[in-house]
């Protein structure tokens, strides 16, 4: 029987499978990235910096907090923080200031300008989070949340 007039369905896109815990991972960890700096992209900023600016936000509630915390805080190492920090320098976000009591530590502090990207860029995230949530569940989100932050501290998996 001649296919004349008859369409062909479109191939269907399989689902990404993978039985690397790593791998599926980063492939989340990039379309997440993509999601939140297309939500960012008015401010000017991605989503690594915004990340950046809220945790020296976070951290410096009670005192400033030091490049050794910062990078921490972010389970990043100093060079790569450094490396981030550069841009947000650059833009005037955030300064970098040499400790009063040790002359080896330096402090990040938000500036006065990097304070109000901050908080226009929080009303941007919000959003975002919201959107994710409605597609993928506020129970499921949260419940992503707690695991991917105890992955993320979980000291047991520095080394192997």
């Amino acid at each position: 029987m001649p296919l004349i007039g008859r369409r062909k369905a479109p191939p269907q896109t399989p689902p990404l499978r993978s039985s690397c815990t790593c791998g599926s991972l980063r492939k989340a960890s990039r379309r997440m990235s993509q999601f939140y700096d297309s939500a960012l992209a008015p401010m000017g900023i991605k989503s690594t910096q915004y990340s950046i600016l809220s945790e020296v936000d976070r951290g410096s509630r009670a005192r400033p907090v030091t490049m050794c915390e910062l990078a921490d805080a972010m389970v990043m190492d100093r060079s790569t923080l450094g490396h981030n920090l550069k841009p947000l320098q650059r833009d005037d976000l955030v300064i970098l200031r040499l400790s009063a009591d040790d002359r080896r530590k330096r402090h990040v502090e938000l500036t006065p300008q990097g304070r109000a990207v901050l908080r226009k860029s929080r009303r941007l995230w919000r959003h975002a989070e919201a959107h994710f949530e409605k597609f993928f569940g506020k129970g499921p989100a949260a419940d992503l949340r707690a695991v991917l932050l105890n992955i993320a501290g979980n000291k047991e998996l520095n080394s192997f």
